[in-house]
């Protein structure tokens, strides 16, 4: 059964993605709300709370398969402050790469590194910061590569994350997994510069990774909701009307055409300040907009529900957030709105972990000879 460390853990989306045919050996967070939603869904024998600085390969037992970091995002993010790897929060990346590195020193070198992160990564400090995250992977011995992986294809939510795949430089890797051009699937531009911006030595040892293109037909908003939501109430007509009037006539006119349908539509409403005035926009194509950190009200996700002469609003509720995110039912969430929605909004799409393993992981380290295929198994 292949091994993983899951750092930067959270809610253990990871470890949900990845399955029962994969074992935790060490899972680490910071924060100690989050740290209480992993025990109670997944137990507290891997689990270390604490700095990731703090922490010594000592602290790491076994010689994982994998060591996935989804390092935090707010210095790197559009939304945030842009200070970039040299950030106190993003910043963590060295920390975890301090500890690869130890383990490398020890004879216990992660086989597969998975990083993941916001799209503003590719652009942060014009492009240095993956420029230094590419000199790491490549000094420390791993062929790498970078794709843009959007949840939109598994899930009715709109969130394109960078992953960041690591493999050993002494493995054998199978021709199915990646490809030696661009694949527009996983490769925008924004790949395709940070990989044309590196020396030749550090190009030389970029896989244009290529997982198999999902399937399945995700669900949309309708399918998600929640008729009685629970942890939410229903906005009052005064506050829907409010609402309704703060959109342009362009908006309006959509939640026009809706009720004219006469059957029951969800909307994704966000607000944007025009020109000085907050003014909501809603869409109808049954994606939600990226989750966020409910740092502030904007943040949180209005839903508008319309069929017929019937329009009704309110916020997203936490097990319809969750659900975006690809978590199972059977997950238990936080009590507090706030930390439910924190939770979820700060979480790796469950869905594209799972794709990740079976397209990529597994069938590499199946190569190897050192996994039993029959044992990878969900």
């Amino acid at each position: 059964m292949p091994t993983y460390y899951e750092f930067f853990a959270g809610g253990g989306m990871v470890r949900a993605g990845l399955g029962s045919g994969w074992r935790c050996l060490l899972a680490n967070d910071l924060s100690e709300k989050k740290a209480l939603s992993y025990a109670e869904n997944w137990g507290v024998d891997d689990l270390v709370v604490g700095d990731i600085h703090d922490l010594r390969s000592t602290d790491l037992p076994g010689h994982a398969d994998l060591a996935w970091g989804s390092f935090p995002c707010q210095d790197l993010s559009l939304a945030g402050s842009r200070v970039g790897l040299g950030g106190h929060r993003s910043g963590a990346f060295w920390g975890f790469w301090s500890l690869m590195r130890d383990l490398a020193n020890e004879g216990r070198k992660p086989r597969l590194v998975m990083l993941e992160n916001v799209y503003g990564v590719l652009t942060s400090h014009s492009g240095k910061d993956i420029d230094a995250i590419a000199q790491a992977l490549s000094d420390g011995g791993y062929l790498f590569g970078v794709m843009v992986i959007d949840a939109i294809h598994f899930v009715p939510q709109s969130r394109p994350r960078v992953f960041i795949f690591g493999v050993d430089d002494s493995m054998q890797i199978p021709d199915a997994t990646h490809e030696w051009t661009t694949n527009p699937a996983w490769h925008p531009e924004a790949v395709i510069r940070a990989h044309n911006r590196l020396s030749d030595e550090i190009q030389s040892r970029w896989r244009w990774w290529s997982p198999s293109v999902p399937k399945t037909v995700p669900s949309t908003l309708e399918d998600i909701i929640e008729f009685e939501p629970k942890g939410v109430e229903w906005h009052s007509v005064e506050e829907t009307t409010k609402l309704l009037s703060s959109m342009s006539e362009i908006n309006r006119r959509k939640v026009m055409a809706v009720q004219a349908g006469g059957r029951l539509r969800v909307g994704a409403v966000y607000r944007r300040t025009r020109d000085g005035v907050v003014r909501a926009e809603v869409r109808f194509d049954g994606v939600s907009g990226c989750l966020r950190t409910p740092t502030g009200g904007s943040s949180r996700q209005t839903i508008l529900i319309v069929q017929g002469n019937q329009v009704r609003s309110r916020l997203l509720s936490p097990r319809e957030a969750a659900r975006l995110m690809g978590l199972p039912e059977s997950y238990r969430l936080p009590e507090r709105y706030n930390d439910a929605y924190h939770l979820a909004g700060d979480g790796v799409a469950v869905p594209v972990v799972h794709h990740l393993a079976r397209t990529l992981f597994e069938p590499i380290l199946s190569a190897q000879h050192a996994v039993t295929p029959a044992r990878l198994v969900a």
